[in-house]
This record gives structure tokens, sequence and C-alpha cells, in this order.
């Protein structure tokens, strides 16, 4: 009866040992899945637009589990930009892949020194060296005649022009939807897009660039060139500047490829 009462004693004691082995297996591997997976992902809209647009890409990322949040940068500054975009990040619980669009890739350019930032994707979008901005990475190509960026009014911010607006910045688009864009632009004023930056974040950490090669708003060459020397992974797609509206499921690849590589880069 003793022998019998210490078999399963020890029997018990060998089931315990390998049941808390497999809980700890079992969490070791979650932990693994988890360090390889950046869930939160914070998009940045650009110029003359808002995060609205970004529905088809956020519908996307959150039906495969991802925890998106779209900042409404106020387009006053460079520093309120960043700012907005760091309010968000502070909300994120854990790493970030830091998406923006347009002059949205001058905000993640700055913004992206957060330490909670692990990946920078840019969509369209400027990519400027320490020194620069948006307006010097603009004059570096002649504009599409299509571009209906204009001068700035007379309180300092620049407006898109509305004969131009679906076919240099809504491009794919239907004429209604392009116009509702126009009529819900968000103007920008000279002071952010003539501020440059002070950090370049994707020195020291991995991008990825999408450039949409209709693009009238921004010259193709220019996004091609500022993700050559980020040394981004570069994904080319035929769209106009609005790619995130027309090709949502191609943007949001990219996106879901830097949340599962920045980690490893």
């Amino acid at each position: 009866m003793k022998t019998l009462k210490t078999q399963l004693s020890r029997f018990l004691v060998s089931a315990a040992v390998l049941f808390s082995t497999m809980i700890i297996f079992a969490d070791n591997a979650t932990a693994q899945k988890q360090a390889t997976f950046i869930k939160n992902i914070v998009i940045v809209h650009g110029a003359f637009a808002d995060g609205s647009g970004w529905r088809g890409v956020y519908d996307v990322l959150v039906g495969k589990g991802y925890h998106v949040s779209i900042v409404q940068n106020p387009l006053t500054s460079l520093e309120d930009d960043v700012a907005a975009a760091n309010l968000v990040m502070a909300k994120q619980d854990g790493p970030v892949i830091l998406v923006g669009h347009s002059y949205g890739g001058i905000v993640i350019t700055q913004a992206g020194a957060n330490p909670k930032v692990e990946g920078l994707v840019y969509v369209a979008a400027f990519m400027p060296e320490v020194g620069e901005s948006a307006i010097d990475l603009a004059k570096t190509m002649t504009p599409a005649p299509e571009n209906g960026v204009g001068a700035p009014d007379e309180n300092g911010y620049f407006f898109y022009n509305k004969e131009k607006f679906h076919i240099g910045f809504a491009g794919g688009l239907s004429k209604a939807d392009s116009d509702f864009m126009y009529d819900s632009q968000g103007p920008i004023s000279f002071k952010a897009f003539s501020t440059p930056v002070s950090v370049a974040a994707w020195k020291t950490k991995p991008s990825w660039g999408i450039v949409s090669t209709e693009d009238k708003s921004i010259q193709p060459d220019i996004e091609r060139n500022g993700y050559k020397r980020g040394k981004s992974v570069v994904t080319e797609i035929k769209a106009s500047h609005v790619v995130y509206i027309t090709n949502p499921k191609e943007v949001a690849a990219v996106i879901i490829e830097a949340s599962k590589k920045a980690l490893s880069k």
C-alpha cells in the first residue's frame, strides 16, 4: 500500500512538472510570436486630406488583427503635426509601425525618433534628409502639369486647385468622390511645408516605400530618390497620389510586411 502511494505521489509530481513545462513552452511560443509581430499601426495623412480616406486600409488591417490608429494632424506646422503623432503613439501598448502619406512622410521622418517606432512606411511620400523640407524636395524636379499646388493664400495656407484636383490629386476616384475630397480638403500652412526636419528616423530604423507610378502631385522619381537614399524596401503600384484609397489591399500588404520584418532588421 505504501509503495502504491509512493508511486502515485511520484506520478503526480512528474505530471505537474510536465504540465508546468508545457505551459512554459506555450508562453515562450506566444512571446516569440508577439516579439516578431508588431500589431500597432499608426497612420499619418498628408496635405489636402484627412484620415478618413484610410478606411479601406484600416478595414484590411483590423480584419487581420492589427490595432490601427489614424492621426488627424492639424497641418498647421511640422511641430504641431509631430506632436499630434506622438500624442497618438503615447496611447499604444507596445512597438509601432509608423505610416505616412505624401507630406506625412516629412512628419514620420521626424516623429519616427519616438522610441516606440520600430519601422517606417512611406506611401507616395516625401522622405527627407536632415535639413530638408517638403518644399525643398518638391523643387528637385519640375512639377507635373496636372499638379494643382499653387502659392499660399493671404493667410499663409496652401489649397489644392479645384480644376486640377481630380486629375492631379485624386486620380482613379469617381468625380463625386473627388469633389467630396476637394471640398473637405485640409489646407496646409507654408510653415509646415517649409520647415526642415532635424531628425531622419530612417537612418536608424528600417523603412518601406510605396511609389505611385501615376502620381501627379509628387513626381514618382522624387519618391524613388528618397527611398533609394533611405535603403527602403520599395513597392511600385500603378496608381495616383491617393493610392491608399484606390489600392488599399496593396498598401495594407506593405504595412503587414513591415510589421513582420521590422524587428528582424
